[in-house]
């Protein structure tokens, strides 16, 4: 299924709000979430969890089988919600791709976890220009992940073979910290500097409010956007193929199920012809 965005005219649209706040009256956003049910996206869930996962050779769930609900609609605070139960790894994405947009959601944590991480922060994770199969060594498809995990909403992972420079500084424990102004980085799995830079600054509510969560991708930068502020940078998305190394610029959409009960709401997308310049500074 082709994205919208990749068949209609940029002409049609207006642009969004630089201050990333409300929807502007005359903004064109698509929703991704009809508040009734799953029409759209796809789930795929590992193997339930066992305390010897290394041992547990049995089959993942799958593609589109969610025999524990562990993805669906609810009612949160008066308005329909996606709930994600955490129960089993995995996740549930857009079928369409994207490119070149501001997406935007709201999301809280619930008060349930799940083993093995009942001693960990809350974690989900939006997953973003995610391409390739699912199954994959990390279960999700290789992609860049802006992290929603209690304390760390921002933070950039990456999910396979995927590569971004970040400006960024190292600390004293051997982390990688954003730092707008600073040299960039380039973060890559299986090299010294590793796959993962912390977000600054630390812009989530506490734990039981509704955040608001933005992402906008122009060609291949990427912001991440808590609450209004800029946290992270992404410059230069790319991927190895075959050896090579690629362009990684569009994809589909993953929200993470990854051990703790999480709600997202309004979530919506609409293309961008630049980037906001004031978010830029």
């Amino acid at each position: 299924m082709k994205s919208l965005f990749l068949t209609l005219s940029f002409g049609l649209f207006s642009l969004i709000s630089l201050k990333g706040q409300p929807i502007a009256a005359k903004s064109n956003w698509q929703s991704l979430f009809n508040g009734k049910d799953l029409n759209g996206w796809e789930t795929y869930l590992d193997r339930p969890y066992a305390k010897d996962n290394q041992g547990d050779k049995s089959a993942p769930i799958g593609l589109n089988k969610d025999p524990n609900q562990v993805f669906s609609v609810v009612t949160v605070d008066g308005q329909p919600a996606l709930r994600i139960s955490g129960e089993t790894f995995g996740g549930i994405n857009t079928l369409a791709d994207f490119e070149n947009y501001h997406l935007r959601m709201e999301f809280k944590w619930g008060t349930q976890k799940w083993p093995p991480k009942l001693d960990k922060p809350r974690d989900s994770g939006l997953l973003y220009h995610s391409v390739g199969p699912h199954g994959t060594p990390m279960l999700w498809m290789e992609s860049f992940e802006l992290q929603v995990q209690e304390g760390d909403c921002g933070d950039y992972w990456g999910v396979m073979n995927v590569l971004a420079d970040i400006a960024a500084r190292k600390t004293d424990k051997g982390t990688y910290v954003y730092e707008p102004g600073a040299a960039p980085i380039t973060f890559q799995d299986k090299t010294p500097v590793g796959r993962s830079c912390v977000k600054n600054p630390d812009n989530e509510k506490p734990s039981g409010q509704w955040n608001v969560l933005e992402l906008y991708c122009f060609g291949d930068t990427c912001l991440h956007v808590m609450n209004g502020k800029v946290n992270l940078v992404l410059t230069h998305t790319r991927h190895l193929v075959n050896g090579q190394i690629e362009p990684l610029t569009k994809g589909k959409i993953q929200l993470q199920s990854e051990g703790a009960e999480v709600f997202y709401k309004n979530i919506q997308i609409q293309p961008i012809k630049q980037l906001p310049a004031n978010l830029l500074r």
